[in-house]
């Protein structure tokens, strides 16, 4: 494990935003080690620790002799945005992405987005709603109702994108930190700004189709963040 801000310039970094996840990270991080570990591409994991209060730090430090490099760097705003931001501005990755902590998505899902980057695709993020796409561990219907409203609300800012809120996405290195330079949004709607802004200089987004699984232990609350994420959508589509 290493520490600090430059880091050695690899074909892709996967980012881990972290709050309080000293429970979950040690599997998300050991699965995508002895993935990444044999693919051809050089690359590295960057945990980035949003102000936890627990022992995530200490757990990242299990890391240290990793086959692919883990590295953790700290952001002290809160937000899922701030810390993801964080990570990608800091990167000199020819690409760069963010996976959540749970592994809901499978970290094999990183074979197809990656041909596809070297393709020439700007931007490629996991869908639960493209053609092929499955659940094999469905949300509680609270969270299955609520996130019907935010597909609403953010189709507004980027219509064509059949799911924002996959938290597996991928993008050009250079493009995207170029882009989070002008994002402002912290909360859990800050990649629906980002795809926006990328869509809004001309970039498509491209979807691939996951087989995901609900996993508990989301920080996402209802009652605290579902109304600031309707406002912040409401913000990106009117937006110029």
């Amino acid at each position: 494990m290493a520490f600090g801000l430059v880091r050695p310039k690899v074909d892709l970094e996967l980012i881990l935003p972290a709050f309080n996840e000293e429970r979950r990270l040690p599997s998300t991080i050991g699965i995508t080690v002895d993935h990444l570990s044999t693919r051809p591409w050089t690359s590295a994991v960057v945990v980035v620790d949003n102000d936890s209060a627990d022992r995530t730090r200490d757990v990242v430090e299990r890391f240290a002799r990793a086959p692919v490099p883990v590295h953790t760097i700290g952001c002290s705003d809160h937000g899922k945005g701030a810390a993801v931001r964080r990570g990608i501005a800091t990167s000199s990755a020819r690409y760069v992405g963010f996976a959540d902590a749970d592994s809901a998505t499978p970290i094999a899902t990183l074979d197809e987005v990656m041909a596809l980057l070297e393709q020439g695709h700007p931007a490629v993020i996991a869908s639960r709603r493209a053609p092929g796409a499955r659940y094999e561990t469905e949300q509680p219907s609270l969270r299955r109702c609520g996130g019907w409203v935010f597909r609403q609300l953010a189709r507004l800012a980027l219509p064509d994108v059949a799911d924002t809120q996959c938290g597996f996405k991928f993008f050009d290195g250079p493009l995207i930190r170029e882009v989070v330079r002008d994002c402002r949004i912290d909360g859990f709607a800050f990649d629906v700004e980002m795809l926006a802004r990328l869509e809004r200089r001309g970039h498509r987004v491209t979807e691939v189709p996951v087989t995901w699984c609900d996993v508990p232990g989301s920080t996402f609350s209802a009652r605290r963040d579902g109304l600031r994420s309707m406002a912040d959508l409401i913000r990106i589509s009117t937006a110029r």
